[in-house]
């Protein structure tokens, strides 16, 4: 929504954020279409919030009508009601909420974008003595120092992926 309005920083009123989220979403979907559409394949776009998935009849809706989907071959490209999510707006829980649709179709696995190129003991970008992490064999044991939003542009960081991982790991899917 910055980027089609034209705008270099993020305001800070929350009904402002969430109206640039709207101009942005239907452009996000245009590309995925195009994307799927070269590929023969429909998408379907499904709009959720970490609330949605709290409450157990939304949590039934919302799992039906992934498993209707997936069998209509259809890819669903989930993200957040940024319009309504408040809160999840405000800390940045595209990644957690990735991890509750995860466990909630039951993913054997759960990919985690980022901008950086893996995990580190710390940040790396402010840490000279930080140590990439190629495998983390017990999420739990873990003992890693992040936080903070992971761009300017961005609102959830390491922070998030790694709730995110948790999430999913106890549902039983791995990460990447």
């Amino acid at each position: 929504g910055m980027f089609r309005m034209g705008l270099t920083e993020k305001p800070k009123e929350v009904a402002k954020k969430q109206a640039l989220a709207a101009v942005g979403q239907v452009h996000l979907m245009r590309y995925y279409e195009d994307i799927f559409n070269t590929l023969g394949v429909k998408c379907a776009q499904v709009l959720l919030t970490l609330e949605n998935l709290s409450n157990r009849k939304q949590y039934v809706r919302a799992r039906n009508t992934f498993t209707a989907l997936f069998d209509m071959g259809v890819v669903p490209i989930v993200n957040e009601n940024d319009t309504v999510a408040v809160e999840e707006l405000r800390f940045g829980d595209n990644d957690t909420l990735s991890a509750q649709v995860a466990a909630l179709v039951e993913a054997q696995w759960l990919f985690l974008l980022t901008d950086v190129d893996g995990l580190y003991t710390s940040n790396p970008n402010t840490d000279p003595d930080a140590v990439r992490i190629e495998v983390v064999e017990n999420i739990n044991e873990l003992e890693v120092d992040v936080g903070g939003a992971g761009s300017s542009v961005g609102t959830g960081g390491m922070v998030t992926k790694l709730t995110a991982a948790r999430i999913a790991c106890a549902a039983g899917g791995k990460n990447i």
